[in-house]
C-alpha cells in the first residue's frame, strides 16, 4: 500500500520500515498512514450508519416488544369425567333409602322400560358427575320420587331423597330444584291449583335449600276449571 515503502530522496533507493538510513522516520510516517486510514474507515461506516432512512440520522422504529419466555408453563383445561351410564333401577332397589312403595311401583309400563328419568350433571363437586333419578307412574307420568346419588369409592350413595306426590327433580347451573305440584280438592291430575320450586345447594356435605317459589295457577282459563260454558238443555219430544 502507498505510505509503507516510499523512494529514498537521498539515493533513490528503498528504504523499509525501521531502516537506519531514514533514521526511524519512515515507521512513523507508516503508522501515520495507518491510523489515518483507519480513521477514514471508521469515518464510512459512520456515513453509511447515519444515511439510513435518508434523513441523515437513524430512523427509529416501534419499540420492540421483549419475546415470550420460551417453556413457559400453558394454562391446561380442567379435564371433567365422563358420565358412565348408570342401572338406575338396579340402583333404587338396592338402595335401603327407598321405601317399599316406590320398590313395588318399579315396574316396566311396556316391555323393559320403567317409568324413571336419569339426568347426569355436578351438585356436589366429586370428581365423576353425580346422577339424579326421579320415578313416576307409568298411566299419568306423575313423579312420586327423586332421589340424588354421589359417587363415592366406586359406588353410588344417596344424598337426597324426596317421595311425595308429584315431586320432580332438576339440575340447573349446579343446584338441584326440586318442582313438587300442589293439589286442591276436586283438582284432575293434569291441572294442579299450583307449584312449590326449591333449590337446593351442596354445602359441608349436605343439600341446603336457598330459594323458595310458589307458584298459583289460574283455574278461570285453558280446561282447569267448571267455570266455561255448558251445553243447553235437550228439550225432549212432547214437552
Amino acid at each position: 500500500m502507498r505510505g509503507l515503502r516510499g523512494p529514498d530522496r537521498s539515493g533513490g533507493k528503498s528504504v523499509g520500515r525501521g531502516s537506519p538510513a531514514s533514521g526511524g522516520t519512515a515507521s512513523l510516517t507508516g503508522g501515520t498512514v495507518l491510523a489515518g486510514l483507519a480513521g477514514l474507515a471508521a469515518l464510512g461506516l459512520l456515513a453509511a450508519g447515519c444515511s439510513t432512512g435518508g434523513t441523515g440520522t437513524r430512523d427509529e422504529g416501534a419499540a420492540v416488544t421483549a419475546p415470550v419466555e420460551r417453556g413457559a408453563p400453558t394454562p391446561k383445561a380442567s379435564v371433567v369425567t365422563p358420565a358412565t351410564t348408570v342401572d338406575a333401577v338396579a340402583l333404587l332397589r338396592t338402595d335401603p333409602k327407598v321405601s317399599r312403595r316406590i320398590k313395588a311401583d318399579l315396574k316396566p309400563c311396556a316391555e323393559d322400560t320403567y317409568p324413571v328419568d336419569t339426568s347426569y350433571g355436578n351438585l356436589t363437586g366429586g370428581a365423576a358427575p353425580d346422577l339424579v333419578v326421579n320415578v313416576m307412574t307409568c298411566g299419568d307420568a306423575v313423579g312420586i320420587g327423586t332421589f340424588v346419588y354421589r359417587e363415592k369409592n366406586r359406588a353410588y350413595e344417596n344424598v337426597f331423597t324426596a317421595e311425595e306426590p308429584a315431586v320432580y327433580s332438576t339440575i340447573d347451573r349446579g343446584e338441584l330444584v326440586v318442582t313438587q305440584q300442589v293439589y286442591g280438592k276436586g283438582d284432575p291430575v293434569t291441572y294442579p291449583s299450583g307449584e312449590d320450586v326449591v333449590t337446593y345447594r351442596w354445602s359441608d356435605g349436605r343439600f341446603t335449600e336457598r330459594y323458595r317459589v310458589r307458584n298459583d295457577f289460574n283455574r278461570a282459563v285453558g280446561n282447569g276449571g267448571d267455570n266455561g260454558p255448558k251445553p243447553a238443555p235437550t228439550v225432549a219430544d212432547g214437552d
